[in-house]
């Protein structure tokens, strides 16, 4: 893992939007695509993308509302995880990529999910970084995410937008790491900058009011996991605030054979851990997709 090829930069038209992504990695390759979370962008790949693209194609896209792909006003796009989920669905088709392993993170993992439950035959392999498919590993964290799915009222979606503030994002980002020092203020610095721009707090509360929606279908993810058995790896943060260690130990109990690895840091595991988690993906992934 000594060379590692560039990465690039680039933008592509998906039904009206323009869709920025990461790309590196010989085009030939099998594919790694790479979904991202709340509140950051494909920007928490930067340093993972490298250490993987001398064997695959790695593929990291903004999805709309986040990073710099096309973010319209909520007025005028849907912010749901259905939507999302078109969106990087014909994202994939315009690329043409045929198959691809799945890494998900947070957000990233109702929309990557879903393009598995729909289309089956395309998934290769799941990454789940702290990607959550089951109600066990929702922590008190949602509660008032819980309170605002009941009653979604004005009040109960003001009450949300503490989640947009300079104070969560650093919690976010340095709850549980072994030192915070080793996070980049990039990273927090970038991700305030998305959600300081005008309308951006109503894509957000949009997008949590629908969250709900993703805890409706977990019984369905979890039927994938069961029927297709897809080969799995569950590499956790087991401090994260919001996605406990119980919801990566779950994916065992629909599928038997995923590997389980819990880290010591937090929710974005990539900014303390990305040599750790690049080596136990390039294990994973090698008998997987050798060939």
């Amino acid at each position: 893992m000594t060379d590692q090829p560039p990465i690039y930069y680039r933008t592509i038209a998906v039904d009206g939007l323009d869709v920025f992504y990461r790309e590196a990695g010989p085009a030939d390759a099998p594919v790694l695509l790479l979904l991202h979370g709340f509140p950051t962008s494909s920007h928490m790949f930067r340093h993972l993308m490298p250490l993987l693209a001398d064997r695959y194609r790695v593929i990291a896209p903004d999805l709309p509302g986040f990073g710099f792909t096309t973010s319209p006003p909520a007025a005028a796009f849907a912010y749901t995880f259905d939507h999302l989920a078109e969106v990087i669905n014909r994202f994939t088709q315009v690329l043409e990529l045929a198959r691809y392993a799945l890494y998900v993170f947070d957000y990233g993992a109702p929309v990557g999910l879903r393009l598995a439950v729909a289309h089956p035959e395309r998934v290769t392999a799941l990454i789940t970084q702290n990607g959550n498919a089951y109600e066990e590993g929702l922590s008190t964290e949602w509660e008032s995410a819980y309170t605002y799915w009941q009653h979604p009222t004005p009040e109960n979606r003001a009450a949300l937008r503490a989640m947009h503030t300079e104070e969560t994002v650093q919690f976010q980002y340095h709850h549980g790491t072994p030192d915070p020092s080793q996070v980049a203020p990039e990273g927090p610095a970038l991700d305030l900058w998305g959600l300081s721009r005008p309308g951006h707090d109503e894509m957000q509360l949009d997008l949590i009011l629908d969250y709900r929606t993703n805890v409706a279908l977990y019984p369905r993810f979890q039927e994938y996991f069961r029927t297709h058995r897809p080969p799995t790896l569950a590499v956790w943060g087991e401090n994260d605030p919001y996605f406990l260690p119980a919801g990566a130990q779950a994916y065992r109990r629909d599928n038997p054979a995923a590997q389980v690895h819990l880290l010591p840091t937090g929710h974005f595991a990539l900014e303390t851990h990305v040599v750790e988690i690049a080596r136990l993906i390039r294990a994973f992934l090698a008998p997987v997709l050798a060939g």
